[in-house]
């Protein structure tokens, strides 16, 4: 049986799964540093709610500008993986700023780079992922990558745990150790990831973006975008999720058990909402992972206990996985062949401005109104967005 006539995951390319590994290692080495940055910021650095929230923003919003540079420039020259390869990279030399970081705006530096890095690998990773798979397997392909990456989001905190125990709760030494999965990621990419050979007519077609460029781009793409903005707004940075552990009474060391809940549900979701919205409308696996994220937020505003911060993470959780790998997939859809890694990087561009936008308003209210007022507001955009996705789904029944 052939890989177009099979469903689910055995079907997903050898390319895409190597890809997800990758991004399993990265995530690994990221996530033990930002498992514990907020706190870091916070109780070490002395930094704001405010200020935690604008290097968040900051971050994000870098990463979602260089993605469509880099996505563009992997439509035009042909080669995604060598744009890949210089983002992960990139991303790795950075991890040990954090570690040697003596002030807030250091660490901004760093995560400035390191989202630069993420900015560079993500769209070209994307169209990649889109170029060497059938069509029939998109989503489920997608919600693998997904399933992986977040895997090791997974791992990451409770490996930064371990490693903090054993080191004498020096956070810094947990910093500088992440930096080797992140050194193996760059590794496997190089050696494990199998690029396929432009096909000269999308060669002759790709160039730099121009204005033609984005009207070619159809007006189902476009919907996508507004719709990846919404949800975005909808949901800040996780580092507040880390901030609401530490501030019910969740001791410093087990902080990052709320992204070990949050990344547990999310890798378990990921890949079988991605092959249910290969055999239904997928904005309605979209809509139930907007609800989960309105059923999160209320329970990290209204329960201010260790059992409501973990439960409230893994309900963010699921909204992730019922999300982010479908984002992926709605764009590979609705997107042009040669232009495929320019949507993703667009698609980004507009989801950093709204997570910059959100992140910044999120770390504000926490400063002026508290910490309820943060999650209470999330749930709030969140419900807006809901009422809006279902209007749009009616309309076109």
């Amino acid at each position: 049986m052939s890989e177009a006539s099979t469903r689910g995951w055995r079907a997903v390319p050898r390319t895409v799964w190597a890809l997800g590994f990758v991004s399993l290692f990265m995530d690994v080495s990221s996530e033990m540093i930002h498992a514990f940055l907020p706190v870091f910021l916070v109780s070490t650095l002395g930094a704001s709610t405010t200020l935690v929230g604008l290097i968040e923003g900051i971050g994000e919003g870098t990463a979602s500008i260089t993605k469509v540079f880099s996505g563009t420039l992997s439509d035009w020259t042909g080669r995604r993986k060598r744009l890949a390869v210089v983002g992960y990279a990139l991303g790795a030399v950075t991890k040990p700023v954090f570690a040697l970081a003596a002030t807030p705006f250091a660490v901004l530096a760093a995560r400035f780079t390191d989202r630069v890095g993420k900015g560079i690998r993500g769209a070209p990773r994307d169209a990649l992922v889109a170029d060497v798979t059938p069509v029939a397997v998109r989503g489920a392909a997608y919600g693998l990558r997904q399933a992986l990456d977040t895997l090791g989001a997974f791992v990451g905190p409770l490996l930064g745990m371990g490693l903090l125990a054993a080191l004498g709760g020096e956070m810094r030494a947990v910093f500088a150790v992440a930096t080797v999965p992140a050194l193996i990621a760059v590794a496997l990419l190089v050696i494990g990831v199998e690029e396929p050979q432009p096909e000269s007519s999308r060669r002759a077609a790709a160039s730099p973006l121009r204005a033609s460029d984005l009207r070619q781009l159809s007006a189902a793409f476009w919907v996508v975008v507004a719709l990846g903005a919404v949800f975005t707004l909808a949901r800040f940075s996780e580092a507040f999720l880390v901030l609401r552990a530490q501030e019910v009474g969740l001791p410093i060391g087990l902080v990052p058990l709320v992204m070990v809940a949050m990344n547990l549900v999310y890798a378990l979701v990921s890949t079988p909402a991605g092959g249910l919205s290969d055999r239904i409308d997928r904005r309605l696996v979209l809509s139930a992972g907007l609800v989960s994220l309105v059923a999160a937020d209320l329970v990290l505003a209204r329960f201010g206990s260790i059992a409501g911060a973990l439960i409230g993470a893994g309900l963010w959780g699921l909204h992730m996985g019922l999300t982010q790998g479908l984002f992926a997939a709605m764009v590979a859809d609705t997107a042009t062949e040669s232009l495929r890694g320019t949507a993703f990087g667009l698609f980004n561009l507009v989801s950093g401005v709204a997570l910059f936008c959100a992140s910044l308003l999120a770390g504000l209210l926490w400063q002026q109104l508290g910490s309820p007022a943060t999650f209470l507001c999330g749930a709030g955009l969140a419900t807006l967005a809901l009422v809006g996705l279902l209007a749009l789904v009616r309309r076109e029944a």
